[in-house]
């Protein structure tokens, strides 16, 4: 019988792997772990294993993988890769997949959950029902309460997840136009929106923007102060995508001048939070400038029980592709093969 490939799962969420082994039966062997710290890995784990499926809890690391001495190939079990040093594994020699085929609709559906949790004013109404159930029974002044049909939905990236949002923002008849510097003169004339040439245009047209985009060094922080200073007055943001393309600080800044509505924010810098940053803070406290203004769920836009399914299955069915029939699937590090052993 043929012995299992070695499968590392460093910082698994469920440490029982049923769906995974449903899928890769007895072909693969899991050494499964929950740490956040690579350091925390026995250092044969990392030289002895041939894959590994990784979450979004661990960095690895160029001396990470400087140890992977036969590893074939790493899986982001997600969409986003940023936690995986793509450079390094290239310089190995390993290819880095993820997984974009899940989640789309989930993420979609929350950016306009948030939306709508704002701009109908349910935050509010909720508090003050909860309250006093006479004195809150009324519709009039809330902070943000407005008739979101006709007004622009601003989408940074027009990838799976931007084009799902951007029909949705168009089903509450919206008018949606995007910015996406990767994606091929015509894409707008397929979709029927209006494509802008800039960030900056954009951002001065639009009522609500919205981030569809990946973390890299040029993404990083591409909304700080600057560009909220160029937002329209009154402007909402949504972030869906990735912590560290937004200044939260500058978020803070910009709500309580009153230059921003409002925000919803699945995603931050640092996950957890801790220590709180200014906006969170304030938000912990109900402090009253931002009472129905501000919107954070715990990076939980991607979830769904079938999501997450699809997710796991996902990521095991790419990893029995590759360790057994050669076929990558969803590769983001292109180059590896020339550094290949």
């Amino acid at each position: 019988m043929t012995k299992p490939l070695k499968v590392l799962v460093p910082d698994a969420h469920l440490r029982d792997l049923d769906v995974e082994r449903g899928v890769t039966g007895d072909r693969i062997d899991y050494m499964v772990f929950d740490e956040t710290d690579p350091a925390a890995i026995p250092d044969d784990a990392w030289r002895s294993c041939d894959a590994i499926l990784v979450w979004h809890r661990m960095r690895i690391t160029p001396e990470v993988v400087a140890k992977l001495d036969h590893c074939r190939l790493i899986v982001r079990v997600g969409v986003g890769f940023d936690n995986v040093d793509g450079a390094a594994c290239r310089a190995r020699g390993i290819p880095l997949s993820n997984v974009p085929n899940y989640g789309t609709t989930e993420v979609a559906d929350h950016a306009l959950a948030m939306l709508l949790h704002l701009v109908r004013g349910i935050g509010t109404y909720q508090a003050r029902l909860k309250a006093d159930l006479a004195a809150g029974f009324r519709a009039e002044d809330v902070p943000v309460v407005r008739r979101i049909r006709g007004a622009t939905f601003g989408a940074i990236g027009m990838g799976r997840i931007g084009t799902a949002i951007m029909r949705r923002a168009a089903a509450f008849d919206m008018k949606v136009i995007y910015v996406d510097p990767y994606l091929p003169e015509g894409h707008d004339l397929g979709l029927g929106i209006e494509r802008v040439r800039t960030l900056s245009d954009l951002l001065s047209r639009s009522d609500v923007v919205s981030l569809h985009v990946p973390l890299s060094a040029e993404t990083r922080n591409m909304i700080g102060r600057d560009e909220l200073a160029r937002m329209k007055p009154g402007g909402i943001l949504l972030n869906i995508a990735r912590g560290g393309l937004v200044d939260v600080d500058a978020v803070h800044d910009a709500l309580k001048s009153g230059h921003l509505a409002a925000a919803g924010l699945d995603v931050l810098p640092k996950e957890p939070p801790v220590p709180a940053p200014p906006l969170l803070a304030a938000w912990q406290r109900d402090e009253p400038w931002l009472a129905g203004r501000f919107v954070v769920t715990p990076h939980a836009a991607f979830y769904s029980e079938a999501g997450y399914l699809d997710m796991r299955t996902f990521s095991a069915e790419i990893l029995l592709d590759y360790l057994f029939e050669g076929r990558l699937r969803n590769n983001v590090n292109p180059g590896w093969d020339a550094h290949a052993l």
